[in-house]
């Protein structure tokens, strides 16, 4: 019990010491390199950055950066493979991060679904994993990874998605630049998405703090509100990147 925790707590520092790393890349070529680097100790081969297409149309324009195997990427846009990919279809509903093998499809009923499984088993990506982006609005775009063996479990996955929200962030920031509006936290909304960064629990954090959960639980969906963000993960990702909080 003891090695697990000090394992999960071995993955926490990487993805938020990469995190601190990434706030002084200027450039989308040193993100995408700082994030291979990352990504490759977690058996990741390769990644992209990307909104969610609605069609094959609107691909490959919707892709901010990726570290695809090009002949691989080429076949996908050519062969229209974005209007029948199950993964595609299950970015939409959800926010949640999944591994592409567990998404439920016809094989018999979509043949194109099994024949894309083929091709990107082929270039030996036999296992990928998604990090949906979420906004209020439902999902806008995705962080897709793939190798051949994974360090995929329940101690790295929490690390994988905040690496993924952050690194999307980075890269979408420096692709599209925004003015500089910082959203004002109140002490106890910064004190509650501190210690969520830290692991605890609504509850715990109430104990810590001396007050309800409930009202723990109204202070983060505030702070959600204000950050833009659909989840207690994204918001601390937000909170960390804008320096609202201290970790």
């Amino acid at each position: 019990m003891k090695s697990s925790k000090r394992l999960s707590r071995k993955f926490e520092r990487e993805a938020f010491e990469f995190i601190d790393r990434l706030d002084r890349l200027s450039t989308i070529g040193a993100v995408m390199a700082a994030t291979e680097r990352m990504l490759a100790r977690y058996g990741f081969e390769h990644f992209s950055f990307s909104g969610v297409p609605h069609n094959s149309d609107s691909m490959p324009g919707i892709v901010l950066a990726h570290r695809i195997p090009a002949e691989l990427f080429k076949v996908y846009v050519e062969r229209h493979y974005a209007d029948i990919d199950p993964s595609m279809r299950h970015l939409r509903r959800t926010t949640e991060p999944f591994r592409w093998l567990d998404v439920p499809y016809n094989a018999e009923r979509e043949p194109k679904a099994e024949e894309l499984k083929a091709l990107v088993t082929d270039f030996g990506l036999s296992q990928g994993f998604f990090v949906p982006i979420p906004s209020p609005a439902g999902t806008f775009g995705n962080v897709w990874m793939a190798g051949s063996k994974l360090e995929l479990t329940a101690r790295t996955k929490p690390a994988l998605h905040l690496i993924a929200l952050y690194a999307f962030d980075r890269v979408l920031r420096l692709a599209r630049p925004l003015p500089d509006q910082r959203p004002r936290l109140t002490a106890r909304e910064q004190e509650v998405l501190e210690w969520t960064a830290s692991g605890k629990s609504a509850w715990e954090i109430g104990m810590i703090l001396g007050i309800a959960k409930r009202t723990v639980d109204e202070h983060a969906q505030s702070a959600f509100r204000k950050l833009g963000a659909a989840n207690r993960t994204q918001a601390v990702a937000i909170a960390m990147r804008e320096h609202l909080i201290n970790t």
